[in-house]
């Protein structure tokens, strides 16, 4: 078994913001018991710019302004190896550091490039350790969160199983710190609106994620055939519960869908970040996610952000509801030029698509993407 298991800064690092040494050896003791098991384990893990804080100016407030939080991260990055180098090490392993930025998703090469690294390192018994890249990420190109990251890595892997520990015992059905009644979830077969309001954010100002983006990345994990088990940093044997099935209390157990998108379209519906946005009418919406039909140009009403040929895409509804994500075939000028044109009327030579459909994902009402018969890759 694969195991993904990403660990946030609220977790990773003390109240006082330098790293947690007690968190991280914890942690490497879980990872080798798993280990022992025969199952191999990836990390990711976040609190790079908060170990920065610390060494630079303890007890300062963490900055805001893209720049100095990059430095920071430069700062904080080997000194929160180092103690996970340590750890590991104390442990009988070893430790690899990697960091990825969206650019190794978003080209197909880097993808397959990151992919054999991190199986390189897993089969010669090393433990990567994966973060984002931080110190040199542009701010308008990023992950965003590291559950995000994590859940990347899980379907980049073919993962069989992620999990995401943070300060709280799971997913609530409120936020447990504000609301007494507050009740633990502890399975999840479906991710819907109604979940997705309860995950609320994070009251930790050193935190990006929250509950709210640990769904997030469960429904891509789901996706991915990967299940997922959001639970208690602290809680004793975790990880071996969570590898040996032995889940109940352990926190909340998303499960996977039964079966899995294609390879490339997992890649497509989660690797790529959207360059724009075309808004299409029912007809349109109803050919695509029930028959689906490529997106041709009669279909679309509308086309938002600048895109060129091969970049990604959101398809909306006319209700502003995103119903499928693909690679365009062609770029926003000409694809706003043809709004509303049958296909006798284009000129010839180019795509008669917009968006065809060996390179377009549904995404169901409820927030997944249809699942088609799964491909070799």
């Amino acid at each position: 078994m694969i195991l993904v298991v990403k660990i946030g800064t609220s977790s990773v690092t003390s109240p006082e913001g330098g790293v947690d040494r007690e968190a991280v050896e914890r942690l490497a003791r879980e990872v080798a018991r798993v280990r022992h098991l025969g199952h191999r384990t990836v990390v990711v893990t976040s609190g790079a710019v908060t170990a920065g804080v610390a060494a630079l100016a303890p007890g300062a407030a963490r900055p805001v302004d893209p720049v100095t939080l990059q430095a920071l991260s430069s700062i904080g990055q080997h000194r929160l190896m180092r103690v996970y180098d340590d750890a590991f090490g104390a442990s009988g392993m070893l430790a690899g550091q990697v960091l990825l930025a969206p650019t190794d998703f978003a080209q197909r090469g880097r993808y397959l490039h990151a992919r054999k690294t991190l199986e390189r390192l897993l089969d010669l018994g090393v433990v990567p350790v994966v973060n984002e890249n931080d110190a040199i990420a542009d701010d308008e190109i990023r992950f965003g969160d590291n559950d995000r990251l994590a859940a990347l890595v899980a379907h980049l892997l073919r993962a069989d199983l992620m999990v995401l520990l943070t300060d709280l015992a799971g997913l609530f059905s409120a936020d447990p710190r504000v609301d007494e009644g507050a009740t633990l979830i502890e399975e999840v077969r479906e991710i819907d609106h109604d979940l997705e309001r309860a995950a609320g954010g994070t009251l930790n100002d050193a935190a990006r994620g929250g509950m709210a983006s640990k769904l997030a990345a469960a429904k891509m994990a789901a996706w991915s055939g990967v299940l997922t088990v959001v639970a208690a940093a602290d809680r004793a044997s975790v990880l071996v519960d969570a590898v040996t099935g032995s889940r109940s209390g352990i926190g909340t157990v998303f499960l996977p869908h039964e079966r899995r998108l294609p390879a490339r379209k997992l890649w497509i519906a989660f690797a790529l970040r959207p360059a724009g946005r075309i808004v299409v009418d029912a007809g349109a919406r109803d050919a695509i996610v029930i028959r689906s039909t490529s997106l041709l140009p009669a279909g679309v009403t509308e086309v938002a952000g600048t895109f060129s040929p091969d970049d990604a895409v959101e398809i909306v509804g006319p209700d502003g509801a995103v119903v499928a994500k693909g690679i365009a075939a062609v770029g926003s000028d000409r694809s706003a030029e043809w709004v509303g044109r049958h296909t006798s009327e284009l000129p010839a030579g180019f795509p008669t698509e917009v968006v065809h459909r060996d390179d377009l994902v549904v995404l169901a009402e409820r927030g997944g993407p249809v699942a088609e018969p799964a491909d070799p890759g």
